[in-house]
């Protein structure tokens, strides 16, 4: 581990209180298609088989969250379709709580289409249908479960507004929350957005949302630089390599060596495991090396939510490595 002193204003705390995760975010159907190189522009390539797998950075880290132990509740949208129901009753089979999973309708339901190259490697885009529908007055209607909440988990696949809207309804909770900041908005993020406990980009999410500016950073540079815009922590997910935790030392918590398949959620573990890590109350640290664990063993399986894996797993790889 190698540190860099850096003084901060806003100090580091765990959450406060015991109690669910909540998951506010985005459902997709994954149109997944492996081929042996992404297209360029212009260009045709031939695939696979294209195969169907539930998605979206929402329920993925909520089922993620869910397979590891903790109770979770997720608030988000679905449209009243084949896919809809589909993704409803694959986030029950995962005792999921949908509660505040709403059915749009007369919407399709959000889509995401994803290419898979030998490496596993991806390229991905959404259609976000009944996802775009999800607004502050949902957020509003899950109050009293968001108070009671050890750990809010957000992403950028829903209207900024919305997620806005509910980091600032978390704070005056003082509940716990934790934001991926994917897919990192070209015209970076307003400070009320940086007002979280933890921010977990990956590189190029954090460059992208520093600009210009964060392009030819390091990891560290660009760490520090969101740091300074308002979380408590940024924890930097580095793919292989592990992740960096800044905040007022920065860390990095090194990764686990797999057999890649398809990094296609690896991101999405990495955060449901942090979570679920920090809502039993492990230091920042342990949960970042637990996190690291869950991420790796998701890039081992093909497809988002079929390659989340078990706690059983997870654990064993932790104390496999020391």
């Amino acid at each position: 581990m190698t540190a860099h002193a850096r003084g901060r204003a806003r100090t580091w705390a765990g959450p406060t209180r015991r109690g669910p995760i909540v998951v506010i975010g985005s459902a997709n159907m994954d149109l997944v298609c492996r081929v042996e190189s992404r297209p360029g522009p212009g260009e045709t390539v031939l695939g696979g088989d294209l195969m169907t797998v539930p998605g979206g950075k929402g329920a993925n880290q909520a089922v993620a969250a869910a397979r590891l132990g903790a109770e979770v509740h997720f608030i988000g949208r679905v449209g009243d379709d084949g896919f809809g129901r589909q993704l409803l009753a694959g986030l029950r089979r995962d005792k999921v709580r949908t509660g505040h999973t709403l059915v749009s309708e007369g919407v399709a339901s959000g889509c995401a289409l994803i290419l898979v190259d030998p490496r596993g490697e991806n390229s991905i885009v959404v259609a976000p249908g009944a996802n775009h529908h999800l607004a502050p007055a949902d957020i509003d209607a899950a109050k009293e479960l968001l108070a009671r909440a050890s750990v809010v988990v957000m992403q950028l696949e829903v209207p900024l507004k919305t997620v806005r809207y509910a980091i600032g309804r978390c704070r005056r909770l003082g509940t716990f929350t934790i934001l991926d900041p994917a897919p990192a908005p070209s015209k970076g993020l307003a400070g009320a957005f940086y007002g979280v406990d933890i921010l977990t980009p990956n590189e190029g999410e954090a460059r992208a949302l520093l600009g210009r500016g964060g392009r030819s950073s390091s990891a560290l540079r660009a760490g520090q630089a969101l740091r300074d815009l308002g979380p408590r922590a940024v924890v930097m997910k580095l793919g292989e390599r592990g992740a960096m935790i800044v905040r007022d030392q920065a860390i990095e918590v090194p990764g686990y060596r797999v057999k890649v398949v398809d990094t296609t959620a690896a991101g999405d573990a990495f955060t449901a495991a942090l979570a679920v890590a920090l809502s039993e109350g492990r230091d920042l640290p342990e949960a970042v090396r637990w996190a690291n664990a869950a991420g790796a063993l998701c890039c081992q399986g093909f497809g988002a939510q079929p390659s989340l894996p078990q706690r059983s797993l997870v654990d064993a790889l932790v104390a496999g490595v020391r």
